[in-house]
């Protein structure tokens, strides 16, 4: 497989010997998620595309398609996220015509897996591929120098540890659609807020044996999320402390000069 150019190595080694600065790799800004359900598998992905400070797409597709029940959600530079799943699909397509069987979320990810090894990071993509097929429903995170890991739920992006808390939270084995969908919208929610480089809307895709849902959440509706999550509890008891009550450990006074003019 090939589809990749790297000619700005060879550039970026002149420049270090001449003692000229290399320029600096851009930063991105994403979260999603996925968790394995009863019999199938939920993505979910945010749809800010950044550039350093800058939104550069409001409605930027993260979420992928492999084949007819297998998608992937990608994070990284998003020439490099598109390219690569755009190639591994067609290339797992050709192996299904030729061998006559349905493909299987495991050759998805070896090819994958092999394909950012080879590049040793150079490839800045990280992906998390869900799907079901005929052994059972996968979820597969798989890092951009070649590793991965099989997991029930995952998060990953700059947004990924706010989502990883939510999922940690309230995952539970076999769970019902409604209740996976539900967690993975407030997990890549709370990636929204706890992140500079994600936000938007949020794109949803449930994926069955037989059936696969994608629906994309409407801005007012991830407002609503904001309500939910920052609402003010009500308090238990009336809370009053006398004067004094705080030790204080040290006190200084400073005589402030001010300039009448």
């Amino acid at each position: 497989m090939s589809g990749f150019s790297f000619k700005n190595y060879f550039r970026n080694k002149v420049l270090e010997e001449k003692n000229i600065k290399v320029p600096n790799c851009y930063e991105t800004g994403t979260t999603i998620s996925g968790i394995i359900f009863e019999d199938g598998v939920v993505l979910g992905a945010d749809t800010r595309s950044t550039s350093q400070e800058m939104i550069v797409d409001g409605n930027c597709k993260k979420i992928h398609y492999l084949a007819d029940n297998i998608f992937c959600c990608g994070a990284g530079v998003v020439a490099d996220v598109e390219n690569l799943a755009q190639l591994v699909s067609s290339h797992i397509q050709l192996l299904s015509l030729n061998s006559g069987r349905a493909p299987l979320v495991c050759s998805f990810v070896r090819v994958m897996r092999q394909t950012l090894y080879r590049y040793q990071g150079y490839v800045t993509a990280a992906f998390i591929v869900g799907g079901v097929d005929d052994t059972g429903p996968h979820l597969v995170t798989i890092y951009p120098h070649g590793s991965s890991d099989a997991l029930p739920f995952a998060s990953m992006g700059t947004g990924g540890l706010a989502a990883m808390a939510v999922l940690e939270t309230n995952y539970r084995p076999k769970m019902k659609q409604n209740e996976a969908e539900d967690l993975v919208r407030n997990s890549i929610k709370a990636g929204v807020d706890n992140d500079l480089g994600s936000g938007s809307t949020i794109d949803i895709c449930t994926m069955k044996l037989d059936s696969v849902d994608r629906h994309q959440e409407t801005s007012a509706k991830v407002e609503t999320y904001s309500e939910e999550v920052y609402a003010r509890g009500m308090s238990e008891a009336e809370y009053s402390y006398r004067p004094g009550s705080s030790i204080i450990v040290t006190e200084e006074v400073k005589m402030l000069k001010f300039d009448q003019n």
